[in-house]
């Protein structure tokens, strides 16, 4: 139950560390010129938004494990979110 209590923090913090390694290969492929600078100043720009391309279908095949154990986790939320609304509102209808 510990690896499930924690689950959305690691599934963030490894979507993180791939945007972050991502921004490092296309870092060093500028820095080589194997793919163009951004117009003027927008290298910096550039070099995020193409991570940010990279790193979501990487995220989305690699991360599957951690990505359904997060969705366990809200879905165990909701329904204890939901179980607790319905006994409070039971609750209030019976003291009505």
């Amino acid at each position: 139950m510990s690896s499930q209590k924690f689950a959305s923090l690691r599934y963030t913090a490894l979507r993180f560390g791939l945007l972050i390694a991502c921004f490092a290969v296309v870092w060093v492929l500028c820095s080589l010129h194997a793919i163009p600078l951004g117009a003027n100043n927008s290298n910096l720009i550039w070099m995020v938004l193409l991570a940010l391309v990279l790193s979501a279908p990487l995220s989305w095949v690699l991360l599957r494990k951690q990505r359904d154990a997060m969705s366990e986790q809200i879905v165990a939320r909701v329904d204890r979110a939901k179980a607790r609304f319905e006994a409070n509102a039971s609750q209030e209808d019976g003291a009505a």
